[in-house]
């Protein structure tokens, strides 16, 4: 502790030990933080969560029973004095908009350095945002691109989230896709033999378009699908 500043608890949130090892020992040596615990998926994070109350969360995205979007959302929703940064691998588009849109302060990729994390977990607690450079171009990059024009819109720039490719709030048409079936009544296993993806995959895009459309369960999508005309009744 400096200056009589109280410590920045975090916890870590990663599926690999040796990562997620690292990480608490990084973090360790740095002034003013404080690592109250680890977890090596969402699931164990939002109970971390519940027990510990951090200031912030290190998040990873691809994790088994319970991924970084989803824990981040239940997270920023249950705790919302709890801040989370995104550390992970995957720095695509699709990963970004969805961890964005689920409540994420921060995103860094794993090359970021001692320094970066440390900024980004101050910038996160003091409730600004910290982005990785690249990742705050390419964002930047996607806001300001031209939309498609339709007969109704001609001469106007319609925002991003009622309109992209004839979809809702940014979906993407595998999204979309995901979210029909999703109405038709189909189960996971169903949608992956559908689509031919794996059933892994088909979370992934549930996660996503759940985050995108601020939606909490099946029950929801299926309402939502109907009602935005993604489908439609029998």
């Amino acid at each position: 502790m400096t200056g009589g500043a109280r410590m920045t608890r975090v916890i870590v949130v990663d599926d690999q030990a040796v990562v997620r090892e690292g990480l608490v020992l990084l973090l360790g040596l740095l002034p003013d933080i404080e690592v109250v615990g680890s977890a090596g998926d969402g699931e164990a994070a939002l109970r971390l969560v519940e027990e510990r109350r951090p200031d912030v969360v290190l998040m990873d995205l691809r994790m088994p029973r319970m991924d970084g979007v989803e824990a981040t959302g239940r997270i920023r929703a249950g705790f919302p004095d709890t801040q989370v940064v995104v550390l992970t691998t995957y720095s695509d588009d699709e990963s970004v908009f969805a961890a964005l849109r689920a409540g994420a302060r921060g995103f860094l990729t794993k090359d970021a350095d001692a320094d970066d994390i440390a900024r980004a977990v101050a910038t996160v607690k003091r409730g600004d945002a910290q982005l990785d450079p690249t990742v705050q171009r390419r964002l930047l990059d996607t806001m300001s691109a031209p939309t498609r024009q339709t007969p109704a819109t001609t001469g106007t720039i319609p925002p991003p989230e009622i309109v992209r490719d004839g979809l809702p709030d940014g979906l993407t048409p595998r999204e979309g896709e995901v979210l029909a079936l999703i109405a038709d009544g189909l189960s996971n296993t169903e949608i992956a033999g559908r689509l031919y993806i794996s059933e892994a995959t088909v979370k992934t895009h549930i996660n996503n378009l759940f985050a995108k459309a601020g939606l909490r369960d099946r029950a929801q999508a299926v309402s939502y699908a109907f009602r935005h005309g993604v489908a439609r009744p029998q």
